[in-house]
């Protein structure tokens, strides 16, 4: 009634509403109003759609995970693009983009258009008053990275199905093992968690199904997060997920000043017995650096202190880039930090998990600092490996400890940022404050996006024993740190090299593709997997011996 109601009002914006409304209720609803033709009715409201609105709706599904109109994000801010580029040229860069740009060849002109139509609404913002003094750093990591002599080999060890018919054939992200039966997950972005089987990848948990409300786009680091099984799954069955919904979806546990546009929730579940319960739900200013891993310290035994405590690592949402830095770098609050809960727990604010007592602050948060703590492991000393994903200069690691401090916004790996200011620039290392120290970094001149990794824990391929092995997301290159180095601060990064059925390769050159998108996992034995977004492709480190 509420939609028949809307439509006789012809209320502004109806069209955009009714558009992402089903054709049935959308039928029914136009009877109750008194159109005898729904179907004619549906064409005329897409007819009133207007370019800009139509444009908007292109740009937030797919544009946004990247791009805003105020700062440089991922990609350049787009405030004003209209006024700098021609028609033409912003066709070209979107439907056959240089760089690292994924390409948009499945868009029409019309599309474009649109896309344009909206773009030009957007004025360039106001400039901010930034005088560089010099100080500036044009190359914060003069030294290059090395290639290293080790050259390791890769087989294929399987292919997951393709998820979408546009863009990517999947999202793999993450794999990781059931503790009881030792056998290895991977999970695609797009909702799926698969079990790696003697005969292919079996469909495990379909999140895109059990949650109505489930989202995976606008893309980048949406949809189906992280999972991580109990240690103790054996006897309790207890598996934990983190996935994504439409803003306003549910009660939020976590929520900043309402005048701060809501993107999209991210939501903590516990699975038992094919069923799930709701530990707590985010609310994220934009869809970038959400609650993208979860894990449980596999080194933990029971009796220890932080057996069966769940990590989880929560991004800054994207706010200080769109000019809400207090969000984030704040113990107070959830986002930008790695959390410790106990998840069978009952004294959090919503009873549904435990804060342990051993916690710094009296609340969930266990280390902050970070714009987005992407992949959490350990090392076999027992330290925790955190990545961090840069903004517009330095890609970095930390060894992570109770209480700590890791520097966003105020830092970018071990630089100064004045984000206040610009956040195109770092400026020379700043020790005055009590901030953790990343014990390895690059610049940009090297990549684009640091994936997480993992020490190497097998015994089958020695060259391999006592490295961190980790990459860049973007270009694919695959790099390690000695973990003798890590107690020194800073470890120097070389590169590896790969090699598939006796042949050199890079991860590009497999992939085909200019932007890679790779992964790292670890399996109950400790050895080490990559995977390739591009292709769906897991392979295993098999050597050398």
């Amino acid at each position: 009634m509420q939609v028949a109601q809307r439509i006789r009002e012809g209320k502004q914006g109806y069209a955009m509403d009714f558009l992402a409304y089903p054709l049935k209720p959308l039928r029914r609803a136009c009877r109750r109003a008194g159109i005898l033709c729904a179907t004619v009715f549906c064409i005329l409201l897409a007819s009133c759609t207007s370019p800009e609105q139509k444009g908007e709706a292109l740009f937030t599904k797919n544009c946004t995970s990247c791009h805003n109109f105020q700062t440089n994000s991922i990609g350049p801010l787009l405030g004003g693009v209209t006024d700098r580029l021609s028609v033409e040229q912003i066709h070209q860069s979107i439907r056959n983009p240089k760089g690292t740009m994924p390409s948009f060849k499945h868009f029409g002109d019309d599309d474009i258009d649109n896309i344009i139509a909206y773009l030009r609404t957007k004025p360039a913002p106001p400039k901010k008053e930034f005088t560089p003094d010099g100080t500036e750093l044009k190359d914060p990591i003069p030294e290059k990275i090395q290639m290293s002599d080790l050259v390791i080999d890769i087989h294929p060890v399987a292919t997951i199905p393709p998820s979408s018919k546009e863009g990517q054939k999947t999202r793999i992200c993450k794999l990781d093992y059931r503790p009881d039966t030792k056998e290895t997950f991977v999970l695609d972005l797009r909702g799926k968690l698969y079990r790696l089987a003697g005969d292919g990848p079996k469909v495990y948990l379909d999140l895109a199904k059990e949650f109505p409300k489930f989202i995976d786009k606008p893309g980048l680091a949406t949809g189906f997060g992280s999972f991580a099984f109990h240690p103790g799954f054996a006897k309790n069955g207890l598996l934990y997920t983190t996935h994504t919904e439409s803003p306003g979806s549910g009660v939020t546990d976590f929520a900043y000043a309402d005048s701060i546009k809501v993107t999209l929730q991210w939501v903590l579940s516990e699975w038992k017995d094919g069923k799930h319960r709701e530990l707590f739900r985010a609310n994220m200013v934009q869809q970038i650096h959400g609650v993208q891993e979860i894990a449980f310290n596999p080194l933990a035994k029971p009796g220890d202190e932080d057996y069966g405590l769940l990590y989880i690592g929560v991004g800054d949402g994207g706010a200080v880039e769109i000019g809400y830095p207090f969000i984030a770098h704040n113990v107070n609050n959830i986002w930008g930090s790695i959390l410790r809960i106990d998840p069978q727990g009952n004294n959090s604010k919503n009873h549904k998990y435990g804060i342990p007592k051993s916690n710094p602050f009296d609340n969930e948060v266990f280390a902050v600092g970070f714009r987005n703590p992407h992949r959490i492991s350990w090392s076999k000393k027992g330290e925790m490996i955190v990545s961090n994903v840069g903004h517009r200069n330095i890609e970095s690691l930390y060894v992570v400890t109770k209480g700590h401090d890791y520097g966003w916004p105020e830092r970018e790996g071990g630089f100064k940022l004045r984000y206040y200011e610009s956040m195109d620039f770092v400026y020379p290392k700043d020790t005055t404050k009590n901030i953790a120290l990343p014990f390895a970094q690059y610049d940009h001149d090297e990549g684009n996006a640091i994936s997480g990794g993992y020490e190497y824990w097998g015994n089958k391929i020695k060259p391999l024993v006592g490295k961190y092995v980790f990459g860049d997301i973007v270009n694919g290159r695959v790099f390690y740190v000695e973990m003798s180095d890590v107690e020194k601060g800073e470890a120097p990064i070389k590169q590896l090299q790969l090699r598939l059925n006796g042949e050199k390769k890079t991860l590009r050159e497999l992939t085909g593709e200019d932007k890679v998108d790779v992964r790292f996992g670890r399996d109950h034995s400790g050895e080490l997997y990559i995977l390739t977004k591009p292709d769906g492709k897991v392979y295993g480190i098999v050597g050398p011996k």
